[in-house]
């Protein structure tokens, strides 16, 4: 186990510098000029062309890589073009925003996708599955930008409800309030992942149940109870961890549009924003912490599998 995770680390250092200079040599290529954003359409060459020296902008392209790895690897983010402000700091202020809408996400996830998945294949063909799967698939079709929209909508129209917008509430200081604030967009992203993770539960679980040593436990004369939840639930959970560590993976580097939408002040909001705004440090900083939360995840996913299924062995 060690080696494979020596090697494996060894593995996401190689795709992180790849990362690196695959978001390093896009930015730049982008267009746009940082120069004229920040002095104006209507001002004088001059002004941009000063800009992009104070930046070290006319620098080659080795040497403007170099400076960033040399900050990277000493733990400085940089600081932003435009507000003068570290990303450290600006990190520091908005992930735990994105956390926290992250961990409500996945709780309704988990706890609408996996049990109705569990019934929908042990109840095969019946009404409640007939019931899941069409929930499910509606889940999956419905654009989550409309159904946010109308979770914003619909209560301000008929009960001049809207929850709290463009400041964060905090938990400790207001409960209610910050659970008024983080449920309906977390209620929105959970809709299609926990659509998807009830279908996944579903088939996964349904082709489980169909091995040999299901049918042993069945014929010793177990209760299809004790069969699902000893025997079979734990070996089906392999594929419905990965999409999970895959969702928590996507969410740690923001949601941007329910961000938007919501106005929570999230590193999915900052980093759109920042990339609006031509800011390389903050675009180049986040997305290589979204990278590694990527691979670190992918990582502690593959470790997972071995635990719920004893016959995995890592080498």
């Amino acid at each position: 186990m060690r080696t494979y995770i020596i090697r494996r680390l060894l593995t996401g250092v190689i795709i992180l510098f790849i990362l690196s200079v695959v978001v390093f040599v896009l930015l730049r290529l982008a267009p746009g000029d940082i120069g004229k954003l920040r002095c104006g359409i209507g001002a004088p060459p001059a002004c941009a062309e000063a800009v992009r020296a104070e930046l070290g902008l006319d620098d080659p392209y080795p040497v403007q890589y170099g400076r960033w790895m040399r900050q990277l690897v000493t733990g400085d983010l940089g600081v932003s073009y435009f507000n003068k402000q570290p990303v450290r700091e600006a990190l520091q202020q908005r992930l735990p925003v994105t956390i926290e809408l992250l961990v409500i996400t996945v709780l309704i996830t988990v706890a609408i996708g996996i049990p109705f998945g569990v019934v929908s294949a042990i109840w095969r063909n019946s009404l409640p599955d007939y019931s899941a799967r069409i929930s499910a698939v509606m889940g999956l079709s419905v654009p989550n930008f409309w159904v946010a929209t109308l979770v914003l909508l619909i209560p301000l129209q008929y009960w001049g409800y809207a929850p709290p917008l463009g400041v964060r509430v905090d938990f400790f200081d207001d409960p209610v309030g910050n659970l008024k604030q983080f449920v309906p967009p977390a209620a929105v992203l959970a809709l299609a992942s926990a659509a998807g993770i009830m279908r996944l539960t579903r088939s996964s679980l349904l082709e489980v149940m169909q091995t040999d040593y299901i049918r042993t436990a069945r014929s010793k004369g177990l209760r299809d109870s004790l069969v699902v939840s000893r025997h079979a639930l734990k070996n089906a959970m392999i594929p419905v961890v990965t999409v999970l560590g895959l969702l928590i993976s996507s969410l740690l580097g923001g949601s941007v549009i329910i961000e938007q939408i919501f106005a929570l002040p999230g590193v999915g909001q900052y980093e759109l924003q920042a990339l609006f705004a031509r800011d390389y440090p903050v675009v180049q900083s986040l997305t290589m912490y979204v990278g590694v939360i990527v691979v670190l995840m992918n990582l502690l996913v593959d470790i997972s599998y071995a635990w719920l299924d004893p016959r995995i062995r890592y080498s």
